[in-house]
């Protein structure tokens, strides 16, 4: 008999009198059991058990189990991810290779640095979207969505304005309208796992789970940042695309002409009579530009020395990416420049005689000229133009990585936004002005010049030298500002008055900085010893 207070022998169990367990199941013979005794129940503490196991057959909300990735539609769409990316990786790195050597049926005539711009976007959408593909949120597809908005914009602006898209080309194109499917895919993607998520959390834990983790919670956030960044990145490319599309309505003065097997044009302007009275061809004064566009500021010297009398017709292009001009493909050297300003001149019906003006870095493009078509070339007029010599000062590594960088991100148009808002920049300051040099066209022409300065370029006017014919009459003028200030330079314009034997002369303008022509005295001068040499051919 059991007593009522139970057994004071510790050592007993309190089996049921039937022999069964404590569960109510039956106990098997020669089977051992240890059972509960009636006095180990203890006061809860920390390590207690809250809540008894789930006998409802659903997994706890935390389970590892519970994941969008049972759905195959789930898994196939971060499968497709994954190929979208590693595709765009790829065009990628197509488009950074292109950018110093253009591939064969990839060269665009614009700068190409808006397709790399749109194509490291579509990298970088992807790389959010895998990062935290488990993690959606409305946040997330509410910035994707936006983003889409602003990528279709761009696309509608390309495809739209003809000058985008002859500049942009295909490659360009191609690129935005990568953007713009990859920019709805995460969209469609975040929502499908969105949805992927809801049917296995109420499918294995009889509920959908509203609550996140702190890792979770740093997710969306890091998400959110990003994609914040990304919108404010296509608001800034939008706004350039918009200035650019202005800037396209600026009609060039002269005409353009295809050059290179018609891969691109270039841009040449003629003014003046082309015979005198008596039916004798005139001289024509050829300019080179320097450091900027022909425009800003030479055109005026010249305008004002017809109208004065001093010249009877001039002639000026711009280089390869130079204001109306296109880019060339890469790489440009300057006697590959001078080779498409001889069929430009051929495809206008453009004959000559020349006497070749050049300022600044100019001077090497239009020696090079000058000696390929020496019968022709009537005169040479250096501007404080740079010696072949001082090229490594253009050609150097530090400066090339400082252009490639610059130009990365000419497309977001800070300083041409900031330019526009708060200064008052019109399009011509940004096509041929004060800040033209912001320009992305501008820039990709600035890095091929400096990736064959200090090589092919340099071969080239060395050989140009050596052919030059010694006959030819010569006019240097430099600038006392840059004589002054540094002495190396004094030397080499020293020295270019030694290209030919038949020297004209050789003038300083004190107080006249490197564009020679900004100063009074300077443009008195130039303008002197241009019709000195205009006069001396006749």
């Amino acid at each position: 008999m059991v007593s009522l207070w139970g057994n004071k022998d510790n050592t007993s169990d309190s089996r049921p009198p039937d022999g069964g367990d404590v569960e109510g199941h039956a106990s098997e013979p020669g089977e051992s059991h240890t059972y509960p005794r009636l006095d180990d129940h203890r006061d809860p503490d920390e390590r207690t058990r809250l809540l008894p196991p789930r006998r409802d057959g659903f997994l706890d909300p935390d389970d590892p189990a519970v994941s969008p990735y049972n759905l195959w539609s789930v898994r196939a769409l971060r499968q497709l991810s994954v190929l979208f990316l590693v595709i765009s990786f790829i065009w990628w790195v197509f488009l950074l290779v292109s950018i110093f050597i253009s591939p064969p049926g990839m060269h665009s005539r614009g700068s190409g640095f808006f397709d790399f711009s749109f194509t490291t976007l579509t990298v970088g959408n992807l790389l959010v979207a895998l990062l935290f593909f488990s993690t959606p949120s409305k946040m997330e597809q509410v910035f994707c969505l936006v983003l889409s908005v602003l990528l279709l914009v761009d696309m509608i602006l390309i495809l739209s304005v003809p000058r985008l898209r002859i500049e942009e080309g295909w490659v360009g194109i191609a690129s935005v309208i990568w953007a713009v499917f990859i920019a709805i895919w995460a969209v469609v993607t975040d929502r499908t796992v969105s949805w992927g998520k809801r049917e296995e959390e109420q499918r294995l834990t009889g509920r959908e789970v509203t609550r996140r983790t702190l890792k979770q919670w740093c997710a969306v956030f890091t998400t959110t940042i990003v994609l914040g960044v990304y919108i404010a990145v296509v608001v800034l490319l939008t706004a350039t695309l918009i200035l650019r599309a202005s800037d396209a309505s600026l009609s060039p003065p002269g005409k353009r002409y295809f050059v290179d097997s018609d891969k691109y044009q270039v841009h040449l302007f003629c003014s003046g009579n082309l015979t005198d009275p008596h039916g004798n061809a005139h001289t024509t004064v050829l300019f080179e530009g320097g450091e900027g566009p022909v425009e800003n500021g030479l055109t005026t010297f010249a305008d004002n020395a017809l109208i004065n009398g001093t010249i009877h017709r001039y002639c000026y292009w711009d280089r390869p990416g130079i204001a109306w001009s296109d880019n060339a493909p890469s790489p440009l050297s300057a006697g590959m420049a001078a080779d498409a300003l001889s069929e430009a001149l051929a495809r206008a019906g453009e004959e000559g005689p020349w006497i070749v003006a050049s300022a600044g870095v100019g001077g090497i493009y239009s020696r090079i000229f000058a000696s390929r078509h020496a019968t022709d070339i009537k005169g040479i007029f250096l501007i404080d133009t740079l010696h072949e010599d001082l090229l490594h000062r253009i050609g150097s590594p530090t400066r090339g990585f400082l252009l490639w960088a610059w130009g990365v991100i000419s497309p977001l148009g800070l300083d041409r936004l900031a330019g526009a808002i708060f200064k008052g920049r019109t399009r011509e300051d940004r096509v041929f002005g004060r800040s033209a040099y912001q320009g992305g066209k501008y820039i990709k022409a600035k890095l091929q010049e400096n990736l064959m300065a200090d090589s092919l370029s340099k071969h080239e006017i060395a050989s140009a030298r050596m052919i030059q014919s010694p006959s030819t009459p010569l006019v240097v003028i430099s600038s006392g500002m840059e004589c002054k200030r540094d002495s190396e330079w004094e030397g080499k314009q020293r020295d270019l008055t030694h290209l030919t034997d038949n020297l004209l002369n050789w003038d300083i303008v004190n107080g006249a900085p490197h564009e020679v022509w900004t100063k009074s005295e300077g443009r008195e001068i130039m303008e002197k010893r241009l019709g000195e040499l205009v006069r001396k051919d006749s």
